[in-house]
């Protein structure tokens, strides 16, 4: 894979996935759209079918990593050659960002009709994560382990050709087309389980690149972008993709 390749495939492929995700959380929270209140499960399996398509999508170009973490942890086992991983990180980034601006334009009348409001809806949790209680250690912990629990089975399907997810050089970064459907419903299952402190970032760039566009874009009663809570969700899954590597190194 040329280096352009991987960039335009992580970008296409992360703008899908928060297109998807970003759009699931604004489908259920804002006023006037027909999935309000549609909860939790709902948005668990959003966020699933966002990684299903993003990953489908940008395979063949990038080997769909579509989170730093997720480099991370491949380069750190030299499954992903270092020199590649600045690529994957660049077109993460403005693919978030990307698709963050796209779910705002779809939901463009809905944000608008939350300024005439009574009592305006908070938007940054449609584009980024927030705890439930703000305790920085515990919130760091949550996103380590959950991103654990997304990066090491990842790198362990590799080694598991029994289960027809054995990686396929050029076309994903965690295996054949069922390995794409299998992380899929991973996503949807840590969602489930492990989402409700913090939001289940697992993923620096599906929430840098959303806060960022939340901070830049002209959304009616936005409010604070919590710049003071984003570092969390940015280390605390970059440590969770390191730990996934030591754990699968010492492992084989």
């Amino acid at each position: 894979m040329t280096h352009g390749s991987i960039f335009v495939g992580e970008l296409i492929g992360t703008a899908i996935l928060i297109l998807f995700g970003a759009g699931v959380c604004a489908a259920v929270t804002l006023n006037h759209s027909k999935a309000r209140g549609a909860g939790w499960i709902v948005i668990a399996f959003g966020w699933g079918f966002g990684v299903l398509a993003g990953a489908y999508t940008a395979a063949p170009k990038s080997g769909a990593h579509l989170n730093p973490a997720v480099t991370l942890g491949l380069a750190l086992t030299d499954i992903t050659e270092w020199g590649d991983v600045p690529y994957y990180l660049l077109g993460q980034m403005a693919g978030a960002i990307l698709g963050a601006v796209l779910t705002w334009l779809v939901y463009f009348a809905q944000f608008q009709a939350n300024a005439d409001e009574d009592k305006a809806l908070p938007t940054l949790e449609i584009f980024s994560t927030a705890p439930e209680i703000r305790n920085p250690v515990a919130n760091l912990i949550t996103e380590v382990i959950a991103t654990v629990g997304l990066v090491l089975p990842i790198l362990f399907f590799g080694k598991n050709p029994g289960t027809g997810i054995g990686r396929i050089p050029g076309t994903t970064a965690y295996g054949s087309g069922i390995g794409i459907l299998i992380v899929a419903l991973l996503v949807v299952g840590i969602g489930l389980s492990l989402g409700g402190p913090t939001g289940y970032a697992i993923n620096p760039a599906r929430d840098l690149g959303p806060r960022i566009t939340h901070a830049l874009l002209p959304i009616p009663n936005k409010g604070t972008s919590d710049w003071g809570y984003a570092w969390i969700p940015v280390v605390g899954p970059l440590i969770g993709g390191a730990l996934s590597a030591l754990v699968y190194k010492a492992a084989f």
